[in-house]
């Protein structure tokens, strides 16, 4: 079977534009995205756009378990360098991606309510995500868990960051915070806490239950992924939080 390298060819119930209009962008592949950013496929190896999309897609899987890992920060030459990839497309995939990023790494605003280890790791991806060497942050909230300040406290090596409790909870105790969550990413991606993520934490835990300010949870998050300590460990069984 062949394909027309036009979207404009496709029918029209099928088309990725429309069926992004009609059923939402969730429910499109991320090939059909893609599509919709380059529009026209190459009529050298008589590709459709999604054809054309689902190579480049296959390109960047070579070796990764997400093609997204390549993409995220590749480069015009690399694309170009995809058969039926011009400059213009390249542009467009590229502008897409950081619009992506920027969206996604958009910092919120202070006031808003930080009550899930989902809305912590949004509130602290700007900072933290995707960073090539270890940081260490934390998020000062009050009583009601409305955001007060995000601060980083340290910046390590690429493997390991060192993080006090006494720096931790200066900047809590100067900021009027009532309660916390800290975070520290992983520049390798993988989410799991390590010995020496749990040996802090539950210091971290001890200094809480002595200055009467609870210490909600310790966020991890990767290159585009999170974990939640107070989910994956019994530590705040052992160390109960003050209310």
């Amino acid at each position: 079977m062949s394909y027309s390298p036009r979207i404009q060819d496709i029918p029209a119930s099928e088309r990725p534009r429309e069926r992004l209009v009609t059923m939402g962008a969730k429910y499109l592949s991320n090939a059909e995205l893609i599509a919709i950013l380059i529009s026209t496929g190459d009529r050298h190896q008589n590709l459709s756009a999604v054809g054309l999309a689902q190579k480049i897609l296959q390109t960047f899987s070579e070796g990764k378990r997400d093609p997204f890992d390549g993409l995220r920060n590749t480069t015009p030459q690399e694309l170009t360098h995809i058969p039926g990839v011009g400059t213009a497309k390249a542009a467009q995939i590229l502008a897409g991606i950081e619009l992506g990023k920027r969206i996604f790494q958009a910092k919120p605003s202070e006031k808003i309510i930080v009550d899930t280890p989902e809305a912590a790791a949004i509130a602290l991806s700007n900072d933290l995500m995707w960073q090539e060497q270890e940081r260490f942050a934390v998020l000062c909230l009050d009583v009601k868990n409305k955001l007060i300040a995000t601060r980083i406290v340290t910046i390590g090596l690429a493997t390991e960051t060192l993080a006090h409790p006494r720096e931790i909870f200066r900047e809590v105790i100067k900021h009027g915070a009532t309660r916390l969550i800290i975070a520290h990413n992983h520049p390798s991606g993988n989410v799991d806490p390590s010995q020496e993520d749990r040996d802090l934490t539950g210091r971290l835990l001890q200094s809480a239950q002595i200055l009467g300010i609870p210490l909600l949870d310790h966020i991890i998050l990767g290159r585009d992924n999170f974990s939640s300590m107070r989910r994956s460990t019994d530590l705040w069984e052992i160390y109960p939080q003050p209310d």
